[in-house]
């Protein structure tokens, strides 16, 4: 790395417009209050006293950032995830801070690091790693998994690795404040010496300075990696370099950068069976969605499209559309137009169930075919039966075109395959 260091930027903090404008930026992310309970709706109500009480602080230096909020969020693995939350009021130094810093290190970061970099996103991930894959033949994989990486990264480290790009001693010395600010689990205070939290604004870009000396060490030597926060790829032509690779990737992983290889997790495949990455798994000729994703989404779908919710078509298919939207539009990047169609059709057949327990009476399923011109004699069948849900009276009374008609949104008509310029 051979960037200009920087020695003086802390005075790009002590100005009002520059918290204003992170503020706009914290506000657009959303998120809930710290240990304060101040939400951002609380802070934007005295916006200009809380932000000139910041840059009073911060010129005095006698800003203190408050200790985050711990929040578990479970993960599909029955595991918790630890997040977090800083204040508002910490969340808009840290976003005034990323502001000035961001642009800075974001010149010397690996052209194959692509999470929380601006610009840059999973699926152009997945698409780098295809490419080394299928035009670049690099078929032996490397994939590494970290434990609890943001949690274990040394300070000291963290502060040596930034002194390459800024020795502003005011700058670092916030760093530190933020990184030692403490957590608070229920009531108690509880002092950190490593990591920094998932759920911080400066956390991502911190973790991107330290993880950037495991990227260019690998360049150095030459190995393909991709990489997108702590999911690491390494891509080989051979087995026994990929071998070798392991070896050597987790030897600086440990020993220079006190990180932890999960060893469980970590082992070398090759692509004819399959690399799971980001959500995907990536083979020779084409990218799938992992199944474990399907099962996850298909719970959640299950959970928003349940019999006895007292709700009417209209009301389940407007909370549906985001949870269908959203996991469209991410794994398109997958040739899995045929998963879409048949996910749809599941998804219909459910709410055809939901709609006869609400007409309750096979008459009034009966009433509904003849106004739409089908001919009887029909019979009756108990009308909360998931059976009778993919009955041929149920698709001839609510056909495809109607979904189309309550607003339903259709993945089956999202383009698949994807290709992302990387």
């Amino acid at each position: 790395m051979t960037g200009r260091v920087y020695y003086s930027l802390y005075d790009r903090l002590l100005h009002e417009r520059a918290l204003y404008e992170a503020f706009k930026r914290v506000k657009a992310s959303g998120g809930t209050g710290g240990i304060d309970h101040q939400d951002i709706d609380d802070f934007e109500t005295d916006m200009d006293g809380n932000i000139r009480m910041l840059v009073e602080e911060l010129r005095e230096k006698s800003y203190v950032p408050l200790p985050v909020k711990r929040v578990e969020i479970p993960k599909g693995n029955g595991k918790v995830r630890l997040l977090g939350i800083p204040a508002v009021r910490d969340r808009v130094v840290q976003q005034a801070l990323l502001t000035i810093l961001q642009p800075i290190y974001e010149e010397d970061f690996h052209p194959s690091s692509y999470g929380y970099r601006p610009g840059r996103s999973c699926h152009q991930a997945i698409s780098k790693a295809s490419l080394f894959i299928r035009k670049y033949d690099l078929m032996h994989v490397v994939d590494m998994d970290l434990s609890r990486c943001f949690d274990t990264l040394n300070h000291d480290l963290i502060i040596r690795f930034m002194k390459k790009r800024v020795t502003d001693g005011s700058i670092l010395a916030l760093v530190v404040k933020f990184l030692k600010s403490g957590v608070m689990i229920g009531n108690v205070i509880d002092e950190v010496t490593e990591g920094s939290p998932q759920g911080g604004v400066i956390s991502p870009l911190l973790a991107n300075i330290y993880l950037n000396e495991f990227d260019q060490f690998m360049m150095k030597r030459n190995y393909r990696i991709v990489r997108y926060a702590d999911d690491i790829l390494i891509l080989c032509e051979t087995r026994r370099s990929a071998g070798h690779a392991l070896d050597v990737a987790t030897d600086f992983l440990e020993n220079i950068l006190l990180l932890t290889v999960n060893r469980e997790k970590t082992h070398i495949t090759h692509s004819s069976r399959g690399v799971k990455f980001l959500g995907v798994e990536i083979f020779n000729i084409y990218t799938a969605v992992q199944d474990e994703k399907i099962t996850a989404f298909k719970k959640k779908v299950k959970s928003l499209t349940k019999k006895n919710q007292g709700m009417n078509l209209e009301m389940v298919i407007r909370r549906l559309n985001p949870l269908l939207r959203g996991f469209s539009n991410y794994f398109r990047i997958a040739n899995c137009r045929k998963v879409f169609r048949t996910l749809m059709e599941w998804i219909r057949r459910r709410l055809r169930a939901i709609q006869l327990k609400l007409w309750k009476k096979p008459g009034r399923l009966h009433r509904r075919l003849r106004q739409l011109g089908v001919s009887g004699p029909f019979k009756k069948m108990k009308m909360d039966r998931w059976c009778n849900s993919s009955s041929q009276l149920a698709s001839l009374s609510m056909p495809n075109k109607w979904f189309d008609e309550l607003g339903l949104f259709n993945m089956y008509n999202v383009e698949t395959g994807l290709i992302v310029p990387v």
